[in-house]
């Protein structure tokens, strides 16, 4: 099948398309992980963005079923330069070939990736449109420049969860915490670590009002990962603001993002973001610099913090980008990374979930 991706820029690659016949649109972003595309391709944060890897090798050990991140592939479509028609692994269930064609999501092979992730560095993060079933270059490119700006887009409501629900830990503790997290596109791996340290976790939709949130009596504030621009979080900022000196609160990555912008600092779009399991994040208490897992394209503005209560406590070594702040006065935690670690090393994993269980008023 043919295939093609236009740039807005004007760039044409054509290729071999796999998955799902037909047109997606959306921002053009690199992840430089070697493993863990099921996790990629799953993550709600990839929604409204056409993911490529710049490993050249992806799918050679097949599909498992068993490290997705939600319920299905959320990147608008998938980039590589050659994906495997015969995965090896025990484990693998079906290939990416059917995983793509599965969830009814496009495809392209035999791409110059290499190409595309450094015009993407040179240039910035570009829109793209991919059309599988087709060659038009010059239909894609047009496709590309129609489509709105990521930050125009509501993103957060396309994959937060639509009601409320419970999951109560298997952990037996005599003092077991109860969190409320509000879900900006929660990767499964977080409420994973929560629930393994004995916490119950109570998961709201994005646009909770904070009323809402109080009636569940949490101990702990949380807000997750998830796609787009920390500006269009409307609710869970003012949640922030309500509960900022009733309950601690902690946040990952966009959660991170609007914790720091309810407390007065200002975000920023990055020139082509972090995506990928090797990103150096130095804790400035320690100045010990952990390997982490990273997926945003939008990071907290370092100057702005200076006129806020808040403080950076790690920063990314490539860029010395905000890895992490807390508050000076209040229980206020957040990290830009992905410390639940799927995909990407255990460095932090353990030091920042027990940390949060300790915020809850945990016994750890």
């Amino acid at each position: 099948m043919s295939a093609v991706i236009g740039l807005e820029d004007g760039t044409i690659v054509t290729g071999t398309g796999f998955g799902a016949e037909g047109t997606v649109c959306g921002e053009l972003v690199f992840t430089t992980q070697y493993t863990g595309y099921e996790e990629a391709l799953s993550d709600p944060s990839y929604k409204g963005q056409i993911l490529m890897f710049t490993y050249p090798l992806i799918g050679n050990y097949g599909v498992s079923d068993e490290c997705f991140e939600s319920d299905g592939v959320k990147a608008e479509g998938l980039v590589v330069r050659q994906a495997c028609p015969d995965p090896f692994h025990h484990s693998s269930k079906r290939t990416i070939y059917r995983l793509m064609e599965d969830e009814g999501k496009p495809a392209i092979a035999g791409v110059d990736t290499r190409m595309l992730t450094l015009n993407n560095r040179e240039h910035g993060t570009m829109r793209a449109a991919l059309i599988n079933g087709s060659d038009d270059g010059e239909a894609a490119v047009q496709l590309a420049r129609e489509q709105p700006k990521i930050s125009d887009i509501d993103l957060i409501s396309k994959v937060t969860c639509n009601e409320a629900y419970n999951v109560k830990s298997k952990i037996d503790t005599s003092d077991k915490k109860h969190i409320v997290l509000i879900d900006l596109g929660m990767k499964a791996h977080i409420m994973d670590s929560l629930l393994a340290r004995g916490m119950d976790v109570t998961v709201v939709p994005a646009s909770t009002p904070a009323s809402a949130i109080s009636d569940y009596e949490p101990d702990l504030l949380f807000l997750s990962n998830g796609p787009g621009d920390p500006q269009n979080a409307i609710e869970a900022t003012k949640a922030v603001n309500y509960f900022a000196s009733e309950l601690p609160i902690a946040g990952i990555c966009l959660g991170h993002q609007v914790i720091s912008r309810a407390m007065g600092a200002d975000t920023y779009k990055l020139k082509f973001g972090h995506r990928g399991a090797n990103q150096p994040v130095k804790d400035l208490s320690s100045s010990i610099v952990h390997i982490t897992s990273q997926n945003h394209g939008f990071a907290v503005d370092n100057d702005s913090l200076e006129a806020t209560d808040l403080y950076t406590t790690e920063l990314n070594t490539n860029d010395n980008t905000i890895e992490g702040v807390a508050h000076r006065d209040l229980d206020i935690l957040s990290v830009q990374y992905h410390p639940d670690a799927h995909p990407g090393p255990m460095d932090t994993e353990k030091q920042f979930f027990d940390k949060i269980y300790k915020m809850a008023g945990g016994d750890k």
